[in-house]
């Protein structure tokens, strides 16, 4: 398709460019080209955003000038309505070109062909295999689009991924086991359950479901369990991206994590990484002492125990930062 990409700029509005336009869309047809395909190659040989919408079975997809998928509502646009329900549109920002009548004439009957070919592909699928569609980074975005309509959602509305070790009793959403985690789409304004490991992807249109899911699995590793339970992407700041980019043996001669390993092979050592994971979660030793449920009067030997271990003082700005982004690395690699 490379070689019939054309520029509609460049095409006068005569009998030759009109069919050029039209066998344009008869090869896309001809070589059943998936509808991400067709709409990406029309929005970049109208060298304008274009968009595909069929509310009937959930495909929505829309790419930029460059044929890039856009996951935002568009603007008001001219449009052609499908045979069987739906629409296509161009976004042409200024007066329309002579040929894109033509254009959105031939994209409309290409979207018929190839939706009738598409359109069955998922049934059947439960609802765990069309949540793996939806936040899989290797689905189409009609397959994805479909999916999630079929789950009840609409690709634009704003969602989170959840990210948790073990299935959710109570899930705010549909849930389906991935790898060696759970997944659970969610509305954004889901108010996300307590007493349970879990991170929290960011808030995203849900066609782009894959970017939470992904920063969701990365946010779970940075949990302390009984501790620190629900740790969302948004208060991770860099730690999230440096963490997508570290490698797993990456940390493995820090020091700092080698003195936590030193204090966790100790008695009660595990007490003691729960203490310190509480002192960098709250603003006092009280508040730390009654998150791991103890006085706390009791904890302050067991934390001087640990600083003379760690090297540091715990309480100093910069040891509280020291501390965290220790405990945040042996978390990240034991996880």
């Amino acid at each position: 398709m490379k070689g019939l990409l054309l520029r509609l700029s460049a095409l006068d509005s005569d009998a030759a460019s009109a069919v050029r336009v039209i066998s344009f869309f008869d090869v896309l047809v001809a070589q059943h080209a998936g509808l991400e395909r067709l709409v990406a190659s029309t929005a970049q040989l109208a060298e304008c955003p274009a968009g595909l919408s069929v509310p009937e079975t959930g495909v929505w997809l829309r790419a930029d000038a460059a044929g890039v998928s856009l996951a935002e509502a568009p603007p008001p646009a001219v449009s052609r309505e499908l045979d069987g329900g739906g629409r296509v549109w161009l976004e042409r920002a200024g007066e329309p070109l002579p040929l894109d009548e033509i254009v959105l004439e031939r994209f409309a009957i290409a979207a018929s062909v190839l939706l009738n070919e598409t359109r069955a592909r998922l049934s059947g699928l439960d609802d765990p295999a069309l949540l793996e569609l939806a936040v899989s980074a290797s689905a189409g975005d009609a397959e994805r689009s479909r999916a999630l309509h079929l789950l009840g959602f609409s690709p634009l509305t704003p969602i989170r991924v959840l990210a948790t070790p073990h299935a959710l009793p109570d899930p705010p959403g549909p849930q389906a086991a991935i790898g060696s985690q759970h997944a659970v789409l969610a509305p954004a304004e889901t108010i996300v359950p307590t007493g349970h490991t879990i991170g929290v992807g960011p808030m995203v249109p849900a066609m782009r479901a894959p970017e939470s899911w992904r920063a969701a699995t990365v946010a779970v590793r940075f949990a302390a369990p009984g501790v620190i339970d629900t740790v969302e992407w948004d208060s991770l700041g860099a730690l999230g991206p440096i963490a997508q980019r570290l490698p797993a043996d990456g940390v493995g001669d820090v020091p700092d994590l080698a003195a936590l390993d030193r204090l966790a092979a100790e008695p009660g050592g595990q007490d003691t990484l729960d203490l310190l994971t509480a002192v960098v979660a709250t603003d006092s030793v009280r508040k730390a002492a009654a998150l791991v449920h103890r006085h706390h009067s009791s904890v302050a030997g067991r934390l001087a125990r640990a600083e003379a271990t760690l090297g540091f003082d715990v309480h100093s700005p910069g040891g509280r930062f020291r501390l965290t982004l220790a405990l945040a690395l042996r978390r990240l690699r034991d996880s």
